[in-house]
């Protein structure tokens, strides 16, 4: 008997058995009579209280449309020699001859994403109430790794199409089996002493650009009457 088979045997003579379950089963129905939304939005106001909930949490918001996005971006990756992107970012981007694109690929390792300075992604939706941008891994998002490595994420949400008030709403225009990442701020942690660090976990700097622009799947919002 090794030393693991010891420690194992010992926690079960320790941790009594479970009861035998008497509630209502796994597939027993759960009240679900929270509100869905809690306020009634005109698409302008939703998107108001999603730049307001991401500035908060320190993300910088812009506001454009898909005429002016070009040199926003340009001012943004002012600073930025080489540029990850998603395999179909939807967008147009800067002709600044300086800007070195690399396209997302399998063969990437870590290392080559910390060598890049800045990525520009797209979004599958963002949620208002919330202040939250939801990745799915989609062809305007690229892989996962790609928005977690390189310092500065610049994420580019349509409005007033890809924005729905609240969580609830958001879930079922979600695939649950995508690898979905969840987005509220930049990247940030705080240590016993309430100290504040950004850039642990993911990007230190999010750049989230609102652009005027339709949006090329149907209209997210799922509530009667909104087709």
């Amino acid at each position: 008997m090794t030393s693991k088979d010891r420690i194992l045997a010992r926690i079960r003579r320790a941790v009594p058995r479970p009861a035998a379950q008497t509630g209502p089963g796994p597939d027993a129905d759960i009240p679900r009579d929270y509100l869905r939304v809690h306020a009634t939005r005109t698409p302008q106001e939703r998107v108001d209280l999603l730049a307001a909930h991401l500035a908060e949490y320190r993300a910088r918001v812009h506001r454009t449309d898909e005429d002016g996005l070009r040199d926003l971006l340009g001012r943004l990756l002012a600073d930025a020699a080489t540029v990850q992107l998603p395999p179909d970012l939807g967008f147009g981007l800067p002709s600044d001859p300086s800007l070195t694109f690399v396209t997302d690929h399998a063969a990437q390792t870590p290392r080559d994403l910390d060598r890049v300075d800045a990525v520009v992604t797209g979004c599958a939706l963002a949620i208002a109430e919330t202040g939250t941008i939801v990745l799915d891994g989609g062809p305007s998002q690229g892989r996962r790794r790609i928005t977690l490595v390189p310092d500065h994420h610049i994420c580019l949400v349509r409005v007033p199409g890809q924005v729905v008030d609240s969580v609830p709403e958001a879930l079922p225009l979600l695939d649950p089996g995508r690898p979905l990442t969840w987005i509220s701020g930049p990247s940030a942690t705080s240590d016993i002493e309430l100290e504040r660090v950004e850039g642990v976990h993911g990007p230190r700097t999010l750049d989230v650009v609102l652009v005027a622009a339709p949006d090329p799947r149907p209209d997210p919002d799922p509530r009667p009457g909104t087709q």
